[in-house]
């Protein structure tokens, strides 16, 4: 019998029996050419499609987060919208060739990726990785968030029979049946994993990056959404609420805060209340504050992904029916204004200040207090505006007259669709991209010979008749010459 003690080691050992299994199965993938790797990503797709709804049922029940209905969605996006933007890809053997100057690219996939899946989209983040890490040639196991493993487990178990159906190897996606930390840190620092794609908390992707393997992994979100006087203020509104409510806001691009001029600031209000949102009175505001963040000024996993009316019974405050979004009064930026930090639920921040100018002020204070690098939203008609806040906002992505939630991951934008959103340096993250297959593929360069080492050699100049001895007293006065000029 099985001591309850003995799961850390149960969990380590499982996690080198799906890595060696996994790395196995890569060797025989790396066989395959791009044909039937197209054919299994396609399979992939197919077999998430068909189980989306189950999926997202199964990912609302477990986790108790979210819309079953949203989840939906997000699953037949990391299916089908990814799979659209990926399947025309090369990403097997020669990629590129420049004949003129004598040079070809040869896609190498990395081998066996570490997924690290949150519990807020368990079967959507799970269905993009495992896609993206097949199209690019490699294998992939799971390491789930311990609240989501049941649905995410069943999400790879679903993808695994379709590759295997469509006549590709066993054990190409593998996933953690016991999750355990230590197990999770062997899943990271074995050898035979050669990158890690980590997606949740922020002390879980700095231990991807800590662990020495090669990882990609994204930065907290707190996307603040901009409403400058040239918008439409009641699309501006309906874009808002229906982003920051999708999902109850368990994607991390959503709106976090609400930033508006002041000169429109009156209208926005009385839009908002009309579309639903319900403004709290400083102390229910209070109150909600408590309820959704814990003392050590972390989320609350209880009110995430929960509706309005979870919140206020929380809070212990009443709210009017039909409330589908709480906004509080954004009263400054830092640890002892709670609103301005992340909130992966119905609740925004709301500011307001003169001319788009102090706006953009207000933006970029509450991206360097958290989400640097991440995601802003604006709503406007002032092209000139729009493209001041695209060339100066420490952010990796911009989202223009459009929800933050689904068109930063490129579901209602032109963005690269993906489940993974960079935020690149400032936000300390490898790289500032929508992450997809050619992030988890090396590139062999394969460069003719087009110069001798005799071609690099400079020509002598003339010297007038100096040896080289002569020539390099010259030189040697010339310079004394010049500091002493500059008083060097």
């Amino acid at each position: 019998m099985t001591r309850l003690e003995d799961r850390d080691l149960l969990s380590v050992q499982e996690v080198r029996d799906l890595v060696a299994r996994a790395k196995e199965a890569q060797k025989c993938l790396a066989t395959f050419s791009q044909a039937r790797i197209d054919e299994l990503v396609q399979a992939v797709m197919m077999a998430a499609m068909r189980n989306s709804p189950a999926l997202g049922r199964l990912a609302r029940d477990e986790t108790g987060f979210g819309k079953a209905e949203d989840k939906t969605l997000k699953n037949f996006f990391a299916a089908s919208s990814v799979y659209e933007a990926i399947k025309d890809l090369k990403t097997v053997g020669i990629v590129k060739e420049d004949k003129v100057n004598r040079m070809f690219e040869v896609a190498v996939p990395v081998g066996v990726v570490a997924g690290l899946i949150p519990c807020t989209n368990p079967t959507s983040t799970a269905i993009f990785k495992a896609m993206i890490a097949l199209k690019a040639g490699n294998a992939i196991v799971f390491s789930p968030h311990p609240s989501a493993k049941g649905c995410i487990q069943e999400t790879v178990r679903i993808l695994s029979e379709a590759v295997v159906s469509a006549g590709g190897p066993e054990d190409i996606f593998g996933c953690m049946s016991i999750v355990t930390q230590e197990g999770t840190e062997e899943l990271m620092h074995s050898r035979d994993v050669a990158l890690i794609l980590a997606t949740g908390g922020a002390g879980m992707v700095r231990a991807a990056y800590s662990s020495g393997t090669p990882a990609i992994g994204v930065g907290p979100g707190n996307t603040p959404a901009f409403i400058e006087r040239s918008a439409d203020i009641p699309t501006a509104v309906r874009r808002i609420i229906s982003s920051k409510t999708f999902d109850y806001s368990t994607i991390c691009a959503s709106e976090q805060s609400v930033v508006v001029e002041s000169c429109i600031e009156r209208g926005v209000r009385e839009e908002f209340a009309k579309q639903g949102g319900y403004f709290l009175p400083q102390e229910d505001a209070a109150k909600v504050a408590r309820a959704i963040f814990t003392p050590s000024g972390g989320m609350n996993p209880r009110t995430v992904g929960k509706p309005p009316k979870f919140i206020a019974d929380a809070a212990g405050i009443s709210i009017p029916d039909g409330t589908v979004l709480l906004l509080a009064e954004g009263m400054g930026v830092g640890k002892e204004y709670p609103f301005s930090h992340e909130k992966l639920c119905p609740v925004l921040a709301f500011y307001s200040a003169d001319g788009w100018e102090k706006c953009c002020e207000q933006c970029i204070e509450l991206l360097a207090f958290e989400g640097a690098g991440h995601t802003l939203a604006i709503h406007s008609s002032n092209e000139e505006v729009i493209r001041e806040f695209g060339l100066k906002k420490p952010v990796s992505r911009v989202v223009v007259n459009a929800g933050s939630a689904l068109g930063a991951v490129g579901a209602t934008t032109n963005l690269v669709p993906s489940m993974t959103l960079g935020c690149g340096a400032i936000g300390h993250n490898a790289t500032s991209d929508n992450v997809g297959p050619l992030h988890l593929i090396n590139i062999r360069r394969v460069a003719w010979g087009v110069r001798e080492i005799e071609d690099l050699r400079p020509s002598t100049p003339s010297t007038n008749g100096l040896d080289g001895a002569a020539l390099e007293l010259l030189v040697e006065r010339v310079t004394a010459k010049l500091a002493e000029r500059l008083g060097l």
